[in-house]
């Protein structure tokens, strides 16, 4: 038996564990006229995703305030596939950055305003990422009951790539580096006329996003053997060269200012956050 520790809604609750620990349990019908402290029988149970450090739990309930628990629920079975199924090993902010994608996709389709992925196909650099992200992708279409084009598995794959690394049992953000980063980069954006506004908003948090873990990801990430091929760069700088220029700037003024280290690799992830930023289109196909 799994006693609740806060229901969510008919399908879906925080459950207490052992030593402890909680986990997000999901089941037809699990937590229907229950609450706080009453108990679920484990056979009910489809999906138990646990939650094995405070970082984990802070990240749900971060999730929690804006996007809707089906997708949260979505996203924790995704990467306990990728995890469990192809061994990508991530940081814990996937968890925040890969949600926060899928609902942001989701209500793009909905309104149609949803285009097709420009992101360049790195399928040969990172097979098993890619292969994580096929099967994520039939996740998100059977769980959300949606249907995007295979194409979005391009999209999917990123976070995986932009998350590699080994997660320590406790990740600790140097806030004081986070500060600075972001500044650098709003300096950068703003120079180039890019300020946050209704019509960019959610690209433009998606990006801080980014930056917010980017302290964390050079200090844990092991990017050895999957560095970004300098043809899929140049591909980048042909198709989009006024992100490029931008983009570059930021790695450039953070690389000297403060992660010499820094890899290439982000430059990539700077380059796709500004074309979406700036909506600028292709000049050659990629």
């Amino acid at each position: 038996m799994l006693r609740i520790a806060q229901v969510f809604n008919n399908n879906v609750a925080l459950v207490n564990l052992d030593n402890k620990r909680q986990a997000v349990a999901k089941g037809k019908g699990i937590a229907f006229k229950k609450t706080r402290g009453d108990y679920i029988k484990a056979n009910r149970v489809e999906k138990l995703f646990t939650l094995e450090t405070e970082t984990s739990r802070q990240n749900l309930y971060f999730l929690l305030k804006d996007i809707p628990i089906d997708v949260v629920t979505t996203t924790y079975e995704i990467i306990d596939v990728a995890q469990q199924k192809y061994h990508v090993k991530t940081l814990d902010y996937v968890y925040i950055t890969l949600s926060d994608h899928i609902f942001s996709a989701v209500k793009r389709l909905e309104d149609g305003s949803y285009l097709e992925s420009l992101v360049p196909d790195l399928h040969k650099q990172y097979q098993t990422e890619y292969a994580a992200a096929y099967e994520a992708l039939a996740i998100i279409n059977n769980n959300l009951g949606v249907n995007f084009p295979r194409s979005e598995a391009k999209n999917l794959a990123l976070h995986f790539i932009n998350a590699i690394g080994q997660s320590d049992e406790e990740q600790r953000f140097d806030q004081t580096s986070e500060a600075t980063v972001s500044e650098i980069v709003q300096d950068v954006l703003s120079k180039h006329g890019i300020l946050r506004s209704t019509s960019n908003d959610n690209y433009y948090d998606r990006f801080m996003i980014h930056l917010q873990y980017l302290v964390d990801r050079i200090k844990h990430s092991d990017h050895s053997g999957t560095v970004i091929l300098p043809k899929v760069i140049s591909e980048l700088e042909n198709s989009y060269p006024k992100s490029y220029v931008i983009a570059s700037e930021i790695f450039n003024e953070i690389k000297k200012k403060i992660y010499p280290e820094i890899s290439e690799d982000e430059r990539l992830y700077f380059v796709i956050h500004i074309q979406r930023l700036i909506a600028e289109t292709p000049m050659t196909e990629v």
